[in-house]
């Protein structure tokens, strides 16, 4: 098993992804690809490298055009690995003991060419609450675990916190080169595992491995603005779809209650405003117990959807940026780089 950390400026996160990663069973060599950065990042590798014999730090100056950065320091990660099975994961991650083991042990006995999994999500701010496990239930209806792990279906995905790929299917796939100017890299090679005929499963990962995915709201607005509309199929109505449903459901709904109470409190003897508030509170309460089993479903604490409200309007507010960064602007920021996106494709 050769573990391959495309990092940048990641001085926060390495130290806990390393030391979760050199205690599990079965792991070869950790292959940490430094992408240019400019934090403290490579003093942190010198020093964990004394301390970790697993570790092997290879630096990267310059970024070749064609390529998005995390791509080319996977792809030159996975050049140097010596394993038979490739284990692709962020620095942000953090990886429970004995999962490597269980998870390479259940991609064997099922012939996976590439297991993937969904994080526990770690949100301590009101922002990441609200924000990041709305994403994720919106995604798991995108992208269902079932349809992407059942071989007879065309549907693929991954989450490219955690992508445990074979060697050989990562070699009939084309690698990473073959999606080098992808943004969102980790779906589309799990497109070409598929189409090349290998097994993919997905599955709810919270049990396993868990991650802190951005500890800004600056870092959570520019990479859900990059990645929403791509992880829709560039489909603007299908984003719209979401939007209304999103608004209309999540934030109107809980408005119109809250009006219907203020207003039978202004003027208790009508009897429709009883109609409108008893209506609005049974719509709500059986919204709030379809998200919290969405958020059970995916190993998410489903305390969470005390946040409905505010996530439905983070929510929107990512997809219009996300459009409107693809479709208007055409450039997209992540880790101190500008990309250029590509022409519209959007379904009609």
């Amino acid at each position: 098993m050769s573990v391959i950390i495309p990092v940048r400026d990641e001085e926060v996160n390495l130290d806990r992804v390393i030391r979760s990663l050199a205690q599990q069973q079965g792991v070869r060599e950790i292959l940490v690809v430094d992408d240019g950065s400019t934090d403290g990042t490579a003093a942190i590798l010198g020093s964990l490298e004394q301390a970790v014999p697993l570790l092997r730090a290879i630096r990267v100056d310059g970024l070749p055009a064609g390529w998005t950065g995390k791509v080319h320091a996977a792809a030159l990660g996975a050049k140097e690995a010596q394993g038979e099975w490739f284990l692709f994961t962020d620095a942000d991650t953090e990886h429970l003991p004995g999962s490597v083991a269980a998870l390479v042990d259940l991609a064997e006995r099922e012939d996976a060419a590439l297991l993937s999994v969904s994080p526990g999500q770690v949100t301590p701010t009101w922002w990441e609450k609200a924000a990041i496990p709305r994403i994720f239930t919106e995604l798991a209806q995108l992208y269902r675990f079932e349809e992407v792990s059942d071989p007879a279906s065309t549907a693929a995905a991954a989450n490219g916190q955690y992508m445990l790929i074979r060697r050989d299917a990562y070699e009939r796939a084309g690698g990473w080169e073959a999606v080098r100017d992808e943004l969102l890299e980790d779906v589309e090679l799990a497109r070409r595992i598929k189409a090349k005929g290998g097994k993919v499963l997905f599955l709810p990962g919270a049990t396993w491995v868990r991650t802190r995915m951005y500890r800004t709201f600056s870092a959570m607005w520019k990479g859900w603005t990059k990645n929403l509309y791509l992880i829709y199929a560039r489909n603007l109505r299908s984003m719209a779809a979401s939007l209304a449903k999103a608004w209309l459901l999540d934030l109107l709904l809980p408005t119109a209650y809250v009006a219907a109470c203020v207003g039978l409190l202004v003027s208790p003897g009508r009897s429709w405003l009883w109609l409108a508030v008893v209506g609005a509170w049974a719509l709500l309460m059986a919204r709030l117990h379809a998200y919290r089993s969405s958020l059970r479903r995916l190993g998410l604490d489903p305390a969470l959807a005390n946040y409905l409200v505010p996530g439905a309007a983070l929510f929107g507010l990512l997809l219009l940026s996300s459009a409107y960064a693809h479709c208007w602007t055409g450039k997209v920021e992540w880790k101190g780089r500008v990309y250029q996106t590509r022409s519209p494709k959007q379904a009609v």
